[in-house]
């Protein structure tokens, strides 16, 4: 006979704040990367086509720091834009060992067309909440974020 309890009670480690967070940016992952595929685009492509819009042209090492995109990545990443046309890569005329990477106006585009399926994941993931709790929940993670990368303040939650 099977224990009743075990259909009623989550077990303790089920409700831990560790387990919870890492479950749920399993599944954020997951909507944000089938989103963006369906864009025929990856999560990567965003961080760098937004980071460029938001900061400016910059070297690929710039651009890792900024976009949190390690540098192991950044070459594929900065390459399968530039193919597209979506990016362009041009020598540094200060120090001609590096590369800039600026946003073209395809990849404006582009960007503007990947923010539909992001805010179309943002919405599944975050349906069971209201609109205040979804504030106060991104601000919660944005403040537990910042704590442990060591920075004071709070980042502005997104609208989305």
């Amino acid at each position: 006979m099977e224990n009743p309890y075990e259909e009623t009670q989550p077990a303790r480690w089920e409700r831990m704040p560790s387990w919870l967070l890492s479950q749920t940016a399993h599944h954020a992952a997951r909507l944000v990367a089938d989103g963006f595929a369906s864009a025929g685009a990856r999560g990567y492509h965003y961080r760098l086509l937004a980071t460029l819009e938001d900061s400016g042209p910059a070297s690929q090492a710039t651009l890792g720091r900024r976009s949190g995109i390690h540098v192991s990545d950044m070459v594929g990443t900065v390459n399968e834009l530039a193919e597209r046309g979506l990016v362009e890569r041009a020598p540094d005329p200060d120090d001609r060992r590096r590369n800039i990477v600026t946003l073209t106006a395809a990849g404006k585009r582009q960007l503007r067309r990947l923010e539909k399926p992001l805010a179309e994941s943002q919405e599944a993931l975050l349906a069971p909440l209201s609109a205040e709790e979804r504030q106060r929940f991104t601000e919660l993670l944005s403040r537990l974020l910042d704590h442990h990368n060591g920075r004071t303040g709070t980042l502005e939650a997104p609208q989305h």
